[in-house]
């Protein structure tokens, strides 16, 4: 049965809502609203494509932090499968960031 767009919507919420649930060690801030996250796309069987970056290439958490995150949202009930891929283009810079971010580290 194809999931329709209001379960799809339901689901990328609950995939956001884990999202900022997620940190890198080094900065106080999720790492939704540090704007690492490039993209969610919800499958019909409400399998998950997190597109995601890092502050930099050398991140110390470059290892750890795409498994945390997939695990994470692996843990969703109801999502089938996770596939988190990390990218690098464009690259990440803090214009990126949430307003809320930016408050956080005093950066407004």
């Amino acid at each position: 049965m194809e999931t329709n767009l209001v379960e799809k919507m339901q689901v990328e919420a609950q995939v956001i809502e884990t999202l900022r649930t997620c940190y890198d060690p080094e900065i106080p801030v999720n790492i939704y609203e540090m704007g690492l996250i490039y993209g969610i796309e919800i499958g019909d069987d409400k399998s998950v494509n997190v597109k995601m970056t890092l502050t930099s290439p050398h991140c110390p958490v470059a290892e750890s932090l795409p498994i945390e995150v997939e695990n994470k949202v692996r843990n969703i009930h109801g999502v089938p499968g996770v596939k988190v891929e990390v990218v690098w283009e464009p690259t990440w810079n803090p214009s990126m960031m949430s307003e809320a971010a930016k408050l956080e580290l005093g950066m407004l």
